[in-house]
């Protein structure tokens, strides 16, 4: 009987044993997840990396039919007034015969060892420029927006707009061809600026494209013919500048307006640009069109709940929204024009945009 006694008494110190580090570990737990959520709710405040503290809510409402390019096609459609917002790095270009920045064996920071830079990035270096502005305007030539014809990506874009669909198209690109593709300029945001004008360095006087290209096609470091002193500087953003204030400006407007979120052929590595996509509402998807995936959410940001980066992992409650097309962005678009019901649309105008380019071009000859 007495061992019987000791054996319960044994048992039932080693369930409430049991029982109590559940409880402390359960416990544990709790805190950890409360310390988490007061970080979460901290960075949120701060960093205005949440807008609202229903996101949580939001995000798990089930955006898109599918989580696929059909599923974007849907959403366009059924949303007649859809406020479209897109994004465009040297991706779409590249169709065009104008080199991107960071391919291995072709881009432009692999071929500039003629140059004699300290490192690939003093080309477009503010202080190495106003030392030494020649290796860039050498470069310039390669970059000048002549005899180059935007690519279907552009037209795909202005199509956008001639349906009513376009908010705004923000670039990274300096080469222009969104302008020359007909996009009215109040719907073009050129983050980076632009080879369209210029300033000199030191009187700020105005000059345009056609000036300067006349002495960078003669090989020459453009001068201010104003104070004679200065060197004239195409209004693309080095780094060391600020952007500039229309894209501040738009961007605080727009992102928080837009119904859906376009990317194409951008590494999105290069901020203030590539945090964009995360200014959009959490019911906004975001269609992304490269040929790798990029910009995807890191696991400090996962961890901590944070709205940062896209996430393609449809098993996220956060995932119902990003969609990744990968491949050339000229194929991409016109899939995408096709499943809208615009391919011929799309092929129709650059087809008769690229003859006009190309008898303006024989007219000037």
């Amino acid at each position: 009987m007495s061992e019987h006694n000791n054996d319960t008494d044994k048992g039932e110190k080693a369930e409430k044993s049991n029982e109590e580090a559940t409880n402390s570990s359960s416990e544990q737990e709790e805190v950890e997840d409360s310390d988490m959520e007061k970080i979460r709710k901290y960075l949120a405040q701060k960093l205005r990396l949440v807008e609202s503290s229903d996101y949580d809510e939001q995000s798990q409402q089930k955006v898109l039919r599918e989580v696929s390019i059909d599923g974007i096609v849907d959403y366009i459609k059924q949303n007649e007034n859809c406020k479209i917002v897109t994004m465009a790095g040297a991706g779409i270009s590249t169709s065009a015969g104008i080199p991107d920045f960071r391919s291995p064996s072709s881009g432009l920071y692999h071929n500039l060892e003629k140059y004699n830079l300290p490192h690939p990035q003093a080309i477009f270096e503010l202080d190495f420029f106003m030392e030494n502005p020649e290796p860039f305007f050498t470069l310039a030539k390669e970059l000048l927006p002549e005899g180059f014809k935007p690519t279907p990506c552009h037209y795909f874009i202005r199509l956008l707009w001639e349906k009513g669909l376009l908010l705004r198209h923000y670039t990274q690109n300096i080469d222009t061809l969104e302008r020359m593709a007909g996009l009215p300029p109040e719907k073009l945001v050129e983050a980076h600026g632009t080879f369209y004008t210029g300033r000199c360095l030191k009187c700020r006087a105005p000059y345009m494209l056609s000036w300067m290209k006349e002495k960078i096609i003669e090989g020459l470091v453009p001068k201010c013919e104003e104070c004679n002193e200065g060197v004239v500087k195409p209004d693309i953003v080095f780094f060391g500048e600020m952007l500039p204030d229309r894209f501040h400006f738009l961007a605080d407007r727009d992102f928080a307006q837009a119904d859906l979120l376009i990317i194409m052929g951008s590494s999105l590595v290069v901020q203030p640009f590539a945090s964009l996509v995360d200014r959009v509402r959490p019911t906004c998807p975001r269609l992304l069109i490269n040929k790798e995936k990029v910009g995807m959410q890191d696991r400090l940001s996962r961890l901590l709940g944070l709205r940062h980066g896209l996430i393609f992992d449809t098993r996220n409650s956060h995932g119902g929204r990003d969609v990744a097309w990968l491949g050339d962005c000229d194929t991409g678009c016109h899939l995408l024009a096709e499943k809208l019901g615009w391919g011929e649309e799309l092929k129709d105008l650059v087809e008769k945009e690229h003859e006009r380019l190309d008898s303006e071009s024989a007219s000037k000859d």
